[in-house]
């Protein structure tokens, strides 16, 4: 037996060698289903929030040309104020939106590699000489999750700030604090108080998004329980 023994369960050592080739040949068949399975729902999820991220940056650059438009139009005096606010409400709505979609997302795509990991390893209790060859690891754990997103070494944080959820925490956490400063001129604030109050509202969303996904990134790996865990540095 190859599964770790500190796993949720564990089989006998001659399990596998217990099976005839028909069934080893048709445990093989249902695992290789189950992982083309798994990549192309992981492909099509990929693909889903990408578009929404794309749709998203459109809408932002549309809605702060409009309203650079409106503002020559209307002097940006009279009504200009209020289709500001409302355009800009409706992008940090969307925004947001889009932001819960990217990270459930990111746990998804987890999911996926996750349960790859473990197919790998199913395939290596068929045939222990083909481990050798495999470079994403066959562990369904952590460590394992990390060397099949990157083999070579472990990237830290650059996998984060180099990520798409980046991108729209940080054009999200801009559009909040243009609204949040909007609002606070047309009540009258003092230019440079709305400045700082929008600034202020902008971090705090951009931390607070963080800080939950990576709360998100601790509880998957708390309520997980691997079947093969990678061996101690």
């Amino acid at each position: 037996m190859t599964a770790d023994a500190s796993g949720p369960e564990s089989y006998p050592d001659d399990e596998v060698a217990r099976l005839t080739d028909a069934q080893r040949s048709l445990r093989a068949q249902m695992l290789a289903t189950e992982h083309w399975s798994l990549l192309a729902s992981r492909s099509t999820t990929q693909g889903e929030v990408l578009t929404r991220i794309a749709i998203f940056i459109t809408l932002v650059s549309a809605g702060l040309l409009s309203l650079g438009v409106l503002g020559n139009v209307t002097g940006f005096r009279g009504w200009f104020g209020v289709a500001a606010l409302g355009v800009l409400f409706l992008l940090t709505f969307l925004g947001l939106i889009t932001l819960v979609r990217v990270f459930n997302t990111a746990s998804e795509d987890l999911m996926y590699v996750v349960a790859m990991n473990r197919l790998r390893g199913a395939y290596v209790d068929l045939d222990p000489g083909i481990e050798r060859y495999l470079l994403m690891s066959v562990n369904d754990d952590e460590g394992g999750a990390n060397q099949t997103y990157h083999y070579f070494y472990t990237r830290g944080s650059s996998v984060v700030f180099g990520s798409s959820m980046m991108i729209i925490t940080v054009v999200t956490a801009a559009v909040a604090g243009l609204l949040v400063g909007g609002t606070a001129i047309a009540l009258s604030a003092p230019v440079w108080l709305a400045v700082v109050i929008g600034v202020v509202v902008g971090l705090a969303l951009f931390v607070g998004a963080l800080r939950h996904g990576y709360r998100m990134y601790l509880r998957i790996w708390r309520t997980h329980e691997p079947l093969r865990t990678s061996p101690a540095e």
